[in-house]
């Protein structure tokens, strides 16, 4: 399927590894230019040269930590006008909901709530000046059904749910649309930190780790980033215009819900 987006600027946050990457390289494959920002300078670089080497399009690094003002700032200096705008930040640790204080509650609002927030307030007028836009965040299944050892992500990302919620509804009569995409397990970095640390807590080998939680999906599996990338990079073509202020769940049917 040509997804009409061809030539077009998208800003992809995180993007040198996992989920972030793996939206970077479906849009790139569509013959989207980039803007791809992550922390590590190393991982970024080597990312962004396969990108242009496999897909042809301009990709722009911006090593800098988008949580901060000062990351987003550099970020938005390097693509000032994007097309697209997708959204993503490593999630804050797991813990109990005794052990975290109002500092650990702001650091993850800033990450996963607040950051995005700001990115949206600085490129959606450019978008609805020009007539069309796609924003597509990166939260978590835990905004549908709470999991229950990552409070703080709950919280964040469901703040952040409850932003696009209203706003996109705002804003999709200019041509621009704002969706939620919904992970669960996928094979990345951030699901060996948490197996890893399943394995430390109760003794298991990795495999054993990764078995079980495996097992708990139903589609028996976990995702992996190309297939999350790809369907990031449908919500932000042009045959995706009439998808507004979604919650798109990609978790093997993991979350078990009737609606």
């Amino acid at each position: 399927m040509d997804l009409g987006i061809g030539g077009k600027r998208a800003i992809v946050c995180a993007g040198s590894k996992g989920l972030g990457r793996g939206c970077a390289e479906a849009l790139a494959a569509a013959g989207v230019d980039l803007v791809l920002n992550a922390r590590g300078v190393e991982a970024l670089e080597a990312t962004a040269a396969a990108i242009r080497d496999r897909h042809g399009v301009r990709v722009t690094t911006v090593a800098a930590d988008v949580t901060t003002g000062e990351g987003r700032a550099a970020l938005l200096a390097a693509g000032p006008e994007p097309d697209i705008l997708v959204t993503n930040a490593g999630g804050p640790p797991p813990g109990l909901w005794s052990d975290w204080s109002r500092e650990d509650f702001i650091a993850a609002l800033d990450a996963n709530m607040l950051g995005p927030i700001a990115l949206m307030q600085a490129v959606l007028p450019g978008m609805m000046a020009r007539g069309w836009g796609r924003v597509v965040n990166i939260t978590s299944q835990s905004v549908k059904a709470p999991i229950l050892a990552l409070g703080l992500s709950n919280t964040a990302r469901t703040g952040l749910t409850g932003f696009v919620a209203g706003t996109s509804r705002q804003v999709a009569s200019k041509g621009v649309t704002i969706n939620n995409l919904l992970p669960g397990i996928h094979d990345t970095d951030r699901a060996e930190a948490l197996d890893r640390d399943v394995v430390e807590a109760e003794g298991l080998s990795m495999e054993a780790a990764r078995a079980r939680r495996a097992a708990g999906v139903p589609a028996g599996r976990y995702g992996t980033a190309a297939e999350f990338g790809a369907t990031c990079a449908f919500l932000c073509s042009v045959h995706a215009g009439f998808i507004v202020g979604q919650n798109l769940l990609i978790d093997g049917g993991a979350t078990f819900a009737t609606i």
